[in-house]
């Protein structure tokens, strides 16, 4: 605790997981930073992906990761397995990842929108 105020790490998120979840982890941010900049923000329950603004948030399980994509329209695909219309123009699209395979073309493309979206 800094100033009464808990600090949160990426690190943190990955203790007591299993190591496939840190490794996708690790593949995901690699592969955004070939888009360009980007902060990692660690928060109490999740870890926020921006460039200006948000484009991506990752929850930690014991197996996977959870990872919430920011985009400006609604994603078919039957890998996304949640869906939230947060507003006019702004959807948030939730992916399930099991292993660094599933940081593949398809989610890198979304992940490019959402990147360019948050600029």
């Amino acid at each position: 605790m800094t100033n009464g105020i808990q600090q949160f790490t990426a690190g943190s998120h990955f203790e007591g997981k299993d190591p496939v979840v840190r490794q996708i982890y690790d593949s995901l941010i690699k592969n955004l930073k070939r888009i360009g900049p980007l902060i990692e923000e660690p928060k109490k329950t999740s870890i926020h992906i921006n460039n200006k603004t948000a484009l991506a948030g990752v929850a930690t399980r014991k197996a996977h990761l959870i990872l919430t994509i920011k985009s400006d329209r609604k994603l078919a695909s039957p890998r996304i397995h949640k869906s939230e219309q947060v507003s006019s123009h702004r959807f948030h699209h939730e992916v399930k990842l099991t292993s660094v395979s599933d940081v593949d073309e398809e989610l890198m493309t979304w992940l490019r929108n959402a990147y360019e979206m948050s600029a």
